[in-house]
């Protein structure tokens, strides 16, 4: 039976990119920041082979965590998740920083990040430094790269390029086709895991 990620309720594009990856015919996805696997299982569940690369110890293999409530519970981690649903063959866990991964042949046929790169640990290293690693895991002649993304809200977002305006993350994709590049206004998000109140977000995707 499915299990479902903490990250569940949180809002996404992802039917955008799956609509994407469906009409190349991909058969195999990397997921950057793979967390709990809210994208990976719905991916390997297709047939698909996810290369999922995740820093974090918790959520590749579980741990306490506080979710709205406060309710403290411990959720299962990824490979626990994959395992219980008999996706083991479909999905590689790569348990390592973005940059400290080797790029292998073939590369992914398609690769995807929600919401990642905003996040203070990965502020040390430029955003274009984050978007070049990510697209060269994904193959060159026909691949998809997909990215979801938080946009300046707060007065603080505004000075920290890891949350980009509109148009921003285009320029560090030179020679890509931009087949969708969309935005939402800022909306309320319901409490979750890490934001334990409500709080207002805005979204881009590339």
């Amino acid at each position: 039976m499915p299990t479902v990620s903490v990250w569940e309720d949180t809002r996404t594009f992802f039917p955008l990119f799956l609509a994407q990856i469906e009409q190349i015919g991909a058969r195999s996805v990397c997921v950057v920041g793979a967390s709990d696997g809210k994208f990976v299982l719905p991916l390997a569940r297709r047939g698909l082979h996810v290369l999922a690369i995740e820093r974090d110890p918790s959520s590749v293999d579980g741990g306490p965590v506080k979710l709205p409530g406060p309710i403290d519970t411990v959720v299962p981690g990824l490979r626990k998740r994959v395992a219980e649903e008999g996706l083991i063959d479909h999905v590689t866990i790569v348990q390592a920083d973005l940059f400290e991964v080797d790029v292998a042949e073939p590369r992914a046929d398609a690769v995807w990040t929600s919401c990642s790169w905003h996040y203070s640990i990965n502020h040390s290293r430029p955003l274009a430094d984050f978007i070049a690693a990510m697209s060269r895991l994904c193959r060159s002649q026909g691949g998809v790269f997909g990215a979801e993304y938080m946009m300046p809200v707060a007065p603080r977002h505004f000075e920290v390029e890891h949350y980009p305006g509109e148009g921003q993350v285009r320029g560090h994709l030179p020679g890509w086709q931009i087949d969708w590049e969309t935005y939402t206004p800022a909306f309320v998000e319901a409490p979750h895991v890490g934001q334990l109140a409500e709080h207002v977000h805005r979204m881009g995707l590339i």
